[in-house]
């Protein structure tokens, strides 16, 4: 059986910024990515947003990881030539009710190391953006977007040029944990075994599958995830807003909001969908109504016959419909093999946290 210092299973953004952390510390490694293209899952169907990590719960890993995340992702792109824009976000409230909602927010944002957030007027939230219906907003001037698949491919280099590689339809199908590591089968063309002193499973969606398909784990740390699929309406005019709108959220979801990416579409999205199958990403034409009448809210001169289907992705989610799930990132001391990371229910805000959950890991190797 050949065998190689560390594997990282799943080419998502995740899995590459873990794969690029890993290979600083002076680590070989090699990622294994079962499609015949990277990011080719969560990573590429989602809103591109940089969150400023706003709403997480103070002392979970997403509240952890976000806000740090946030500013190593900044500085990356600017050093990188990494196409972003920190357009800022505006969270609307439309009655003194959610006022209070949004004075929440900033209490919860505060404690998570984020201190840059203002409550302003309708009439001053319409002086920003004069499309906009509100009672009120929230201001988030740290929000932003980004180009993902220029992330992606930096991130693709510099694992490279650490020594790295990046191997494509190479599906892991079977392993076990050893007295040196971790072996596992490698299916694809070409199918082979490779033993690793070290693997880091950033399998995304199929992360728990992948978990499981390797004996000697410890099955109670494996968390079990639930693919939700989330839906994306494009809007054909001119986009209306420069900044990001978002309604309140709730625990599972920040709900139906205005994006745009960096050539100027617009676009509303995600919903919610839960226990969706695995790779079912049609998009429901019927929704249009919905999507429409959610941001019609604070969009009130929408025109919906300019929205159309534009593409759905799945986030997995390690807690059920009306919770509030988080990262499950764990190691050797829960799984009980020294050889073996697992990453569970990296969900949003995983694109803005890349950088800092690749640090995060890289510790937990150097630990372990």
């Amino acid at each position: 059986m050949e065998r190689v210092d560390t594997i990282v299973i799943g080419a998502g953004v995740v899995g590459l910024a873990v794969a690029r952390a890993l290979g600083e510390d002076g680590r070989e490694v090699m990622v294994l990515e079962q499609h015949a293209h990277f990011g080719s899952e969560t990573s590429s169907r989602n809103s591109e947003v940089i969150h400023a990590g706003i709403y997480y719960r103070p002392g979970g890993l997403r509240a952890q990881l976000c806000h740090p995340g946030k500013e190593l992702l900044y500085a990356y792109c600017e050093e990188r030539h990494v196409p972003y824009e920190r357009c800022g976000k505006l969270v609307v409230a439309h009655n003194d009710e959610e006022i209070e909602k949004l004075r929440a927010i900033i209490d919860n944002a505060r404690q998570c190391g984020v201190v840059d957030l203002e409550i302003i007027s309708r009439a001053e939230a319409q002086k920003l953006e004069p499309a906009l219906e509100c009672h009120a907003a929230l201001v988030s001037p740290s929000s932003g977007i980004i180009d993902s698949h220029t992330l992606m491919l930096t991130l693709i280099g510099d694992i490279e040029n650490a020594g790295g590689a990046l191997v494509t339809n190479a599906p892991v199908t079977a392993g076990a944990v050893t007295d040196n590591g971790v072996a596992l089968s490698i299916g694809g063309d070409e199918a082979i075994d490779l033993e690793a002193t070290l693997v880091v499973n950033c399998a995304g969606l199929h992360a728990d599958k992948t978990a499981r398909s390797i004996t000697g784990l410890d099955a109670a740390h494996i968390f079990n995830q639930r693919p939700a699929k989330g839906q994306y309406f494009t809007y054909s005019g001119a986009a209306p807003f420069s900044r990001l709108i978002y309604p309140l959220h709730t625990k599972d979801s920040q709900g139906v909001h205005y994006s745009r990416d960096l050539g100027g579409q617009a676009r509303l999205g995600p919903d919610i969908t839960w226990d969706a199958a695995l790779g079912d990403y049609e998009v429901d034409r019927a929704r249009r109504d919905y999507f429409a009448t959610a941001a019609q809210r604070f969009w009130p001169d929408l025109d919906r016959e300019k929205l159309h289907p534009g593409y759905a992705g799945q986030r997995p989610k390690t807690a059920g419909p009306g919770e509030e799930g988080d990262f499950r990132i764990v190691g050797p001391e829960h799984h009980g093999a020294k050889g073996y990371i697992g990453l569970y229910g990296i969900e949003s805000p995983g694109l803005t946290s890349c950088l800092a959950i690749g640090r995060y890991v890289s510790a937990m190797a150097r630990g372990a």
